[in-house]
């Protein structure tokens, strides 16, 4: 029959796509952990000079005798908007310090199995794209970087199966039943 090497063509072209999928899933999949540690580096830079600020006007205010919230609240109630405005800024500093600490505890202490759902909770979006502007794909050596590369292959292989080759195999015994159908009847 000619369908047989044309059969034989099409199984050999799923095998190939199985592989390459396999293959993509591992490489994209892998760099997760590379990606979450140039992040991290990033969130921790940001961190470092948000703490730096924040210790500036911590300072000032020790200086004035004062408190860094009293501080923020005389310079909130100040009349000159340019001074009310600067305290706003201490005030942000301040907020931005700690989101970004329980940020970085967040990420740092997930596990392997949760990292990825913490980092999309606590993912700071400027930072993230820096990171991702800056992105260095790295090989991975660890057990991590292999349990990631893992997922990403049976992910990448269960989305194929189940949202293609399923699909099509079924549309095409469907189709081959109202050949047979219709043969039959006529």
């Amino acid at each position: 029959m000619i369908w047989r090497p044309f059969a034989l063509v099409l199984l050999g072209l799923e095998r190939f796509l199985e592989r390459a999928l396999c293959v993509v899933g591992a490489v994209l999949f892998s760099q997760l952990p590379e990606f979450f540690q140039q992040y991290l580096q990033r969130l921790g830079g940001h961190l470092d000079e948000a703490r730096r600020q924040l210790e500036q006007f911590r300072g000032a205010a020790e200086r004035s005798g004062l408190t860094l919230d009293q501080l923020i609240d005389k310079t909130n109630a100040a009349p000159e908007p340019v001074v009310a405005s600067l305290g706003k800024v201490m005030s942000d500093t301040e907020l931005r310090v700690q989101v970004l600490s329980s940020s970085e505890a967040a990420i740092r202490g997930a596990s392997v199995w949760t990292r990825p759902f913490v980092f999309l909770r606590h993912c700071d979006p400027r930072i993230a794209h820096a990171t991702w502007a800056a992105f260095k794909p790295a090989l991975p050596t660890t057990a991590e970087g292999a349990l990631y590369a893992g997922m990403g292959m049976l992910l990448l292989l269960v989305l194929y199966h189940g949202g293609v080759r399923y699909p099509v195999r079924r549309a095409w015994a469907r189709r081959q039943r109202r050949r047979a159908l219709s043969a039959g009847s006529g």
